[in-house]
């Protein structure tokens, strides 16, 4: 009987150094190639540009390979225990860095089973994630974009958005990138604010701008990103209108639109019940969620429901039963929307809706409740979480003491400190060199 070789890889972008591996894997035996899903890549860096059908169906076609599993962990060993290889074959540049708690894990497997893990010098000047680096710089696709959203819902344990009013702040959610315990945390993509957009253009919050020179400000950001976006579609607006932004949204590839169950002019639901604010009935809203679901082309797009019934003062079972109703009507999702500082209101209705709908999205906007944090929400069953005005927030007091300090010295000299510098600018948009 022939041996067995087990060969763990992402295969996002196939290159010489991995079909080396496959190569040198299949003169000890049969080749089982363990694919990474998304949700294993996702725990620890951006998703693979190529989701796992499409990876495992250009991996099974490569020569030498027998047979491709899923491989659910960075950890190796539980396919490893069932699999039972005589040989396991990897790179040696997992002997340092995030990869080598995986490397010693693995040796003790494979004593354990009686087989041997033979490392493969590593082919310098050929890595994967500088593949991909030139793949984002090209740019995406509008049904590349669109489709991200449900792959990341359905890969991460949570989905972090954070705001974008322009192509700079979508570089900003774009680029950044923290590196905390091993793993590589990013934003997975952009929240376009109506209360956000309509600030930066110097208008008040009430549905002002719209859909049309929304998309102007939308395309600047289109442009230079590759990450989802979702859409603040405020209410909606008549049914017959939002029937067009759903198609109008879709075509460019946004990934989800969320409207909020309330009717005539807009307010912001941070105002609570301190400024007039009428909330939709429940026939009539799922009548809005219905017409836009049939007005969408493809399966990806999402119709996320914004539920109101704790920013107007009312209990957490209104809330639920409108949340059941919307789902039922086709809703993709719902965000439940709360200004209560404890974040109580929020825990509750979480608690409550995954204890009798496991699957439907739920998302947050800790906007006044922001000491929960994200694992927090995680354990109560919340799949995206939206930071919805900090890059704005952030901006305003910044260029406004600039501002002040160059009228207070009569120079800019005192401001520069508080400057990015003219070369950092340059080397931050690409293609300026």
């Amino acid at each position: 009987m022939k041996k067995q070789v087990y060969i763990g890889m992402t295969a996002d972008v196939m290159h010489p150094g991995l079909i080396n591996i496959i190569e040198q894997g299949s003169k000890y035996g049969d080749v089982i190639i363990g694919l990474l899903t998304d949700k294993a890549i996702g725990e620890y860096k951006r998703l693979p540009y190529l989701n796992y059908e499409q990876r495992e169906s250009v991996v099974k076609n490569i020569k030498g390979v027998v047979k491709v599993v899923p491989q659910n962990d960075w950890n190796y060993v539980p396919n490893l225990l069932e699999y039972k290889p005589d040989f396991m074959l990897h790179g040696d540049d997992w002997a340092n860095g995030t990869q080598k708690q995986f490397r010693d894990l693995a040796f003790q497997a494979m004593n354990e089973i009686g087989g041997e893990v033979i490392e493969i010098p590593y082919t310098k000047g050929l890595n994967s994630s500088d593949f991909i680096e030139s793949i984002k710089s090209i740019g995406t696709t509008p049904e590349i974009r669109l489709k991200t959203l449900k792959r990341l819902i359905n890969s991460k344990p949570i989905v972090r958005i954070l705001e974008s009013h322009s192509g700079l702040t979508g570089l900003i959610v774009e680029k950044t990138v923290v590196e905390k315990a091993g793993k590589k945390i990013e934003f997975d993509g952009m929240w376009s604010s109506s209360l956000t957009d309509s600030t930066s253009k110097g208008k008040p919050d009430i549905e002002a701008v719209d859909i049309t020179t929304r998309m102007h400000g939308l395309t600047d950001i289109l442009e230079c990103t590759t990450k989802p976006i979702i859409y603040d579609g405020d209410t909606g607006g008549k049914i017959e209108h939002f029937e067009f932004t759903v198609r109008t949204l879709e075509r460019n590839g946004i990934s989800a639109v969320i409207i909020e169950d309330k009717v005539g002019l807009k307010k912001n639901s941070l105002f609570g019940t301190s400024v007039p604010q009428t909330q939709d009935t429940i026939e009539g809203f799922s009548n809005k969620i219905r017409a836009g679901k049939h007005a969408q082309i493809t399966e990806d797009f999402m119709i996320i429901a914004r539920i109101e019934s704790l920013i107007l003062g009312k209990s957490v079972n209104d809330a639920l039963e409108r949340a059941r109703a919307y789902v039922i009507a086709g809703a993709d999702g719902v965000m439940i929307h709360s200004k209560e500082k404890s974040g109580e209101e929020i825990i509750q209705f979480c608690k409550h809706f995954r204890a009798e709908d496991k699957t439907t999205p739920i998302i947050v906007v800790p906007s006044t409740y922001n000491h929960i944090k994200e694992d927090e929400f995680i354990d109560l069953g919340v799949n995206i979480v939206i930071y919805a005005n900090h890059l704005l927030r952030a901006s305003y007091p910044a260029m406004f003491n600039v501002a002040k300090q160059i009228l207070t010295d009569g120079r800019s000299l005192e401001a520069s400190k508080d400057c990015m510098s003219i070369k950092d600018i340059l080397e931050l948009i690409p293609g300026t060199k």
